[in-house]
């Protein structure tokens, strides 16, 4: 945080009186009340406003007290606030004033640089009022204060007052306008006040959309009734619409699956307590620790055998859990009805973004929910939850969203006003102002009119709020990607920026590493040459990007179609091999289930090079030895096949009793026509053979893993002593895998490197956007 000493007399005087400017995390947390406590208690007068660029005060008293003031401004901030910048300047106001108010915000014209807080859960005070009997509170579902609770969900405009919310339409009631105006109430100008009285409310409705009740009690009761019986319920809540069911019964979280059209992909739970959530994942002290925090993401733990369903997360190591992280949670979980875990995914109809209007989610959803658990606070801006875990004792954010948006990150020497766009899938888009840059909330694929209107809606919503005018874009070299088509269409001068190149940028600049070896494994992104990437080993210092190694390239059979159909990978690495996949006798038994018209089909094509574009993506390598493994031959999700292998490698590492890892699997890395390669054809070899010998297949999926992170280690050996390097970044999407991430992290730094990931970016496509906007802030600093 700076102070700036914009100008201050040195003489102790009796009398003194100072503007204050406040910059940073400063509204709708708290913090004007905790000025006008600060200043009362060491009897100062003046006032305090919000302002779009945060926080202004006036104060007048002795220098002793003003000093005082000044340092418990800094060093004791509301739980909420984070304060950027103070600066403060000595004034004498023409008319004197003999109290410290608060004063209506001061909404000039100047450019907003304050900082919009993320959703914050509910605290445990306010937990208290509505577990009380006693309380006017007591089982009221939108109770908070200053401390907690809604904030960028429901915020529409700068100053953050109640009349720039949603919450404008509900006039406070007397009670609740005596608890605003006290400056010793906890609710002290909390713009989200309400109680029943005053208030949203919510109402429970059959799947026709006809209004059961709206009375409470019944809501919440019924509600948890239906739960215990197997319905699917969609609850409209904080960012948008969630889908609930009994995450123990098979059959309900199989009618979800097939309503929803979401076969397999891993479906998240919430749990009412810390207790419940230990009694179905094994925790560590840092997962309980994000569990509990303000932010309540998703965190991902490891499975116990419990008894929630086995169609949660088929064949996956992790499970998705979070804890309840608004009143409604609380009361619903506090019914006696109601199931100890329940499945809580996105309300959306498959590939479409999150509902949070209930005219749209009674339309959309009532092909899937029975039910519908609705309030009348509207949802200014969607925001999905959270997804995060912990990685070798860090944290690493797979989806940043509600509780972590907008944040923003602090870039030393960044002043250029930027937008960029990110890419087709997991996006998000990235705005940078005064020297930080704000990742936006998940964004996700797309594909489809509805994703790409929330895109282009979220970039207004953003550069509203924040008071950005982008004088430059930044975007990926796809041609073809909606948010590079986005960029295009600005009028701004465009930088393009190399998918891989970014990923690595966005490790630079969340660590503040100017240089080092990138180690970039995904699933697909476009090459400086045209061709298809992801599995790189980089160069990159400053702006500028070598690439230095690669996966040997794999030929994509069939193009998209390959990435759906993973057989098509196992048979191009066994022609990548050498082998002819026209023989059945060359093919693992795994493979020869394949009709005969499709092998040989996929045969003709690679053998007459049609539509098999080559590809160095680590993702796909990870398919094709799925395939051959026979773990399955298509996928339902991105990355499924991958986590399935996992998870098998997992098991042998486990298991004591596991011999059958063999140490043949060496690093292969080879120098052909002057590139370096990870070659696979000897590690298609031993897997065969193992396959032949009939080792198990976890035993095989361990050795793979093995395999790769011993030949990345080698390459990075080699590159780091000819580029005078300590510092290795380790990103793209194929590293949420916590296997090569934790053993090849481990076996670089035995090795003396500094290694860098992905914590609270994004290390898959969702961090793609920050990257993009650091290296073209970066070179147009250089231009300058």
């Amino acid at each position: 945080m700076d102070r700036h000493y914009l100008s201050q007399s040195q003489a102790a005087t009796e009398a003194r009186q100072l503007r204050v400017h406040v910059m940073g995390m400063v509204q709708g947390v708290g913090f004007r009340p905790f000025v006008y406590k600060l200043a009362k208690k060491y009897d100062l007068t003046g006032s305090v406003a919000n302002t779009g660029q945060g926080v202004e005060i006036y104060v007048s008293g002795s220098a002793a007290g003003t000093d005082k003031f000044l340092n418990k401004l800094e060093t004791e901030t509301p739980p909420l606030a984070k304060i950027s910048q103070i600066q403060f300047t000595e004034v004498w106001q023409v008319e004197p004033v003999d109290d410290f108010t608060i004063v209506g915000s001061n909404d000039d014209n100047e450019a907003k640089t304050t900082l919009i807080s993320p959703d914050t859960a509910v605290c445990d005070e306010c937990v208290a009022d509505i577990m009380s009997p006693g309380n006017r509170r007591f089982h009221y579902p939108f109770t908070n204060c200053t401390n907690c609770g809604p904030r960028m969900t429901i915020i529409r405009g700068i100053p953050y007052d109640r009349i720039n919310t949603s919450m404008a339409g509900f006039p406070m009631c007397p009670s609740c306008l005596e608890e605003y105006r006290n400056p010793y109430d906890r609710r002290f100008h909390a713009q989200p006040n309400a109680c029943r009285v005053c208030g949203p409310l919510l109402s429970w409705h059959d799947d026709k959309g006809e209004k059961i009740t709206d009375r409470n009690e019944k809501c919440l009761k019924g509600c948890a009734e239906v739960l215990q019986k197997g319905a699917i319920v969609a609850m409209k809540g904080l960012g948008g619409f969630h889908l609930a069911v009994d995450a123990a019964s098979d059959i309900a979280v199989q009618r979800l699956r097939d309503k929803k059209h979401r076969y397999a992909k891993p479906l998240a739970v919430m749990v009412g307590n810390l207790a419940a959530a230990e009694r179905v994942c094994l925790l560590s002290d840092g997962e309980r620790e994000l569990l509990l925090s303000r932010e309540r993401p998703i965190v991902l733990g490891i499975k116990k055998q419990s008894l929630l369903s086995e169609k949660l997360a088929p064949g996956i190591r992790e499970l998705g859990i979070m804890l309840p992280y608004t009143p409604l949670h609380h009361l619903l979980f506090a019914m006696e009805q109601c199931p100890e875990v329940l499945v809580m995914t996105s309300g959306n109809l498959s590939g479409a973004p999150i509902c949070t209007n209930n005219d749209d989610a009674l339309q959309k959803l009532a092909n899937i929910a029975d039910y519908f658990l609705l309030h009348n606070r509207d949802i200014v801006t969607r925001v999905d939850d959270s997804v995060v875990r912990i990685v070798r004792g860090r944290l690493q954010t797979i989806r940043r969203s509600r509780g972590y948006a907008p944040t923003p990150l602090p870039v030393t020497g960044l002043n250029n006003s930027i937008i960029a766009c990110g890419t087709e899938q997991k996006n998000t888009f990235c705005l940078s102002r005064d020297g930080q840059l704000f990742l936006s909330q998940h964004i996700g694929d797309l594909k489809g009119p509805e994703n790409i209107d929330f895109f282009e809606e979220s970039v207004a919503y953003m550069k509203a709020i924040l008071g950005v005018s982008p004088k430059q874009v930044a975007c990926d070299l796809h041609p073809d990607y909606l948010s590079s088509r986005y960029g295009e269409s600005l009028a701004l001068p465009c930088l393009k920026v190399q998918h891989h190149h970014a990923h690595a940028a966005a490790i630079m600049a969340e660590h503040n590493v100017s240089e080092g070896l990138a180690v970039i494994f995904d699933g697909t992104g476009m090459g400086g040459d045209g061709t298809v990437w992801g599995g790189e080993v980089l160069h990159v210092d400053g702006t500028h990007c070598k690439r230095v190694a690669h996966l040997a390239p794999l030929m994509l059979p069939g193009g998209d179609r390959a990435t759906r159909e993973i057989w098509r990978m196992g048979l191009a690495l066994l022609a990548a091999g050498d082998l002819d996949i026209a023989e059945v006798t060359n093919l693992p038994s795994t493979l020869r289930d394949v009709p005969v018209e499709s092998r040989l089909g996929i045969a003709q094509i690679i053998e007459k090079n049609i539509n098999t574009p080559l590809s160095s993506s680590v993702g796909r390598l990870f398919d094709a030895v799925s395939s051959l493994l026979g773990i399955r031959q298509e996928v339902d999700f991105e990355g499924q096949a991958a986590m399935e292998l996992e998870a098998l490698a997992w098991s042998a590492h486990e298991c004591d009793a596991c011999t059958d890892v063999d140490d043949r699997y060496t690093a292969t890395v080879i120098l052909n026509e002057g590139e370096y390669l990870l070659d696979f054809r000897l590690l298609l070899h031993w897997i065969l053979e193992d396959i032949k010998k009939g080792t198990p297949v976890a035993a095989i999926a361990l050795s793979f893993h093995l395999w790769l992170v011993r030949s990345v280690n080698k390459i990075v050996l080699l590159f780091a002593k000819y580029h005078f390097t300590d510092n290795v970044l380790l990103g793209g999407g194929c590293f949420q895998n916590r296997m090569l991430l934790e053993f090849l992290a481990d076996r670089l730094e035995e090795n003396g490197f500094n290694v860098y990931s992905g914590e609270q970016v994004p290390v898959n496509d969702g961090g793609v956007s920050l990257g993009q906007a650091f290296i073209a802030a970066r070179q147009s600093e250089k231009s300058d």
